[in-house]
């Protein structure tokens, strides 16, 4: 068992939990990830590390109720336990394997969508525990919604927040962020952006114009996590890549976006009616035409 010593709604619909998890702390990298299960017949959920701490053995986890289990989750209190807590699974990102003086050199610009700033914050961390200080860019709906802001700031060397209804920060969306600090005259070697599916899209198109290499994380279209199911095929270059085991961050210009986005609506119908018998109890069993189930 695995024990949250932590349990915190950051902001609506948005959690983080600290777990105590030795092993898994003593290993991780930013850009990987852990599956998590709550009990014997409980569902495993892929979530991105946001934080570790190897001394204490903890390792901070950040997630958005989306689906039956997720939102179960949102129930857990600081005292309970996972059953499971698998990880590290996932590559690492890049840059943890490259020459520190090499790294050192390039420019960095890290692109955070709602959600998505949890596992953008170990990576910016990371840099500034080696010296080098990355330009962030976070967006999210409105103000209320955005996320690790100060932890962002500590370690960013420029932090820029955007909020789509202009509430705080630049009005509008990440995209325009960047098109405002390139016009600027700042030059980037690297880009990295990781967020809803198509938060990522649009920003690849939008480094693309400028040849800024931009790498994204497939995070959001895994299921099992261990490349056993195939649900996170991602077609990236024309070939078929697996999220879980060959990822899940990869060269945003080479992925194809609109169908992984068409493989983001396969389990829609399954966690729909999942959600159904979570809020509605074993009441629903198809024939209504509405939500694809057969009657039985």
């Amino acid at each position: 068992m695995y024990k949250i010593l932590k349990a915190e709604k950051l902001a609506a619909n948005i959690y983080l939990m600290d777990v105590e998890a030795p092993r898994v702390a003593r290993h991780c990298e930013p850009g990987q990830f852990v599956i998590v299960k709550m009990d014997e017949k409980g569902e495993r959920i892929p979530l991105t590390i946001c934080d570790y701490d190897r001394e204490a053995g903890i390792v901070t986890i950040v997630f958005q109720p989306v689906g039956a289990s997720t939102t179960k989750m949102t129930e857990l209190k600081a005292g309970d336990s996972f059953r499971d807590f698998t990880g590290p699974l996932g590559c690492a990102s890049e840059f943890v394997a490259e020459d520190l003086e090499t790294l050192k050199k390039k420019k960095f610009l890290f692109v955070a969508g709602g959600v998505g700033a949890a596992p953008v914050y170990p990576q910016v961390k990371w840099l500034k525990e080696h010296g080098i200080e990355a330009d962030v860019i976070v967006g999210a709906k409105t103000k209320d919604l955005l996320i690790l802001e100060k932890e962002m700031e500590e370690v960013s060397g420029n932090y820029y927040p955007c909020t789509d209804d202009g509430s705080y920060g630049h009005a509008g969306m990440v995209t325009t962020m960047v098109d405002e600090l390139v016009e600027k005259g700042n030059k980037y070697d690297v880009c990295v952006a990781i967020g809803p599916m198509i938060m990522m899209k649009f920003t690849c198109l939008t480094t693309k114009k400028y040849d800024i290499p931009t790498i994204v994380s497939m995070n959001p279209i895994m299921v099992d996590g261990t490349g056993m199911c195939g649900a996170c095929r991602v077609i990236v270059g024309g070939e078929v890549k697996f999220a879980c085991v060959d990822g899940p961050e990869f060269d945003g210009h080479l992925v194809d976006f609109d169908n992984a986005m068409k493989r983001q609506q396969m389990y829609k119908t399954q966690e729909g009616r999942a959600m159904l018998k979570l809020q509605e109890g074993d009441t629903h069993h198809g024939g209504c035409g509405h939500c694809g189930g057969e009657m039985y």
